[in-house]
């Protein structure tokens, strides 16, 4: 079983991970030895850098008694031309489990494909989906609930955004994106989450309409890895597309924001909102490492 995309969960499994993340904290913030995994250990195959996610799932393989491998693309034969299904071959018989960063979500695909282990997706070009399940925990523990709150999405329909759909279009909730035209989600992603005939997606046509009586306000940067070349022409496209002071009105009163880092802060989100008495940001990049927790704990046998 693997981890691409968030559609690989049911709803049932999105709550018990979420619970179990959030059980996995508490044991650890009382500083309760737990370490199922050990003699287990976990590669990490990245050609897209990473502070967060790196950092995360090393933490969360280590305080499960496990053991890492760090491999950049310069320590991998895949960036050497290497056969995909080849490299997937070989190192599934090495290790416990696999987490894969990179562009584009087919590669990702065919690496799972012919993986005898579990492989987990660090973000591709098309989903993230540990950082959005870290993203739900984090209402999670601030609202109660998921279910009947309305999140906004505001900025690039990015892979963030892709993956926001999915957990909408499973869970229930409802979601509306603000996004520059030329920018949207993935229209595939659009398409089936449209199909599942669950909650409420709507792309808005400006970012109040989208921050309207949200109960979450969430956006990521302008230009992600891979598109410096866009920047400029990105800069220009995206301008307005901020959460600020004035989006932050449009919220409820007790509104939470949230931004999954690195922040690019006067561009998408003002530095005031990011420090400001309604982010969340801090607990909800804490939170990646526990969902990373639940996430292994699941899938390489541990729970």
């Amino acid at each position: 079983m693997h981890l691409l995309k968030i559609s690989d969960l049911k709803k049932s499994g999105i709550d018990a991970l979420i619970k179990r993340a959030m059980d996995l904290k508490e044991g650890y913030r009382r500083g309760i030895p737990y370490a199922p995994l050990k003699g287990k250990t976990l590669i990490l195959i990245f050609e897209k850098p990473s502070t967060r996610t790196r950092v995360s799932f090393e933490s969360a393989m280590h305080q499960l008694g496990g053991n890492t491998i760090f491999l950049s693309p310069s320590d991998s034969q895949i960036g050497r031309g290497e056969p995909v299904r080849d490299t997937s071959r070989v190192i599934s018989r090495y290790v416990d489990g696999v987490i894969v960063r990179t562009f584009g979500h087919a590669i990702l695909e065919e690496f799972a494909k012919y993986s005898t282990v579990p492989v987990i997706n660090g973000l591709t070009d098309i989903h993230h989906p540990c950082q959005v399940l870290a993203d739900i925990m984090t209402a999670v523990e601030n609202k109660g609930a998921y279910s009947g709150l309305r999140f906004a999405w505001i900025g690039d329909g990015n892979n963030m955004a892709n993956s926001w759909i999915e957990a909408a279009s499973i869970l229930g909730f409802e979601l509306k994106l603000a996004c520059p035209r030329g920018y949207y989600p993935d229209k595939e992603v659009l398409k089936e989450a449209t199909a599942r005939g669950n909650g409420k997606i709507e792309i808005c046509k400006t970012v109040k309409d989208a921050a309207a009586g949200a109960d979450v306000l969430n956006t990521d940067v302008w230009a992600s890895m891979g598109q410096e070349k866009e920047r400029e022409k990105r800069i220009k496209a995206f301008k307005g597309y901020q959460i600020n002071r004035g989006v932050l009105k449009a919220a409820k009163k007790d509104a939470i924001v949230m931004h999954c880092l690195p922040a690019h802060r006067g561009e998408e989100i003002t530095d005031d909102v990011i420090e400001g008495k309604n982010s969340v940001v801090w607990d909800e990049a804490e939170n990646r490492l526990h969902i990373q927790k639940a996430i292994l704990e699941f899938f390489l046998g541990g729970g």
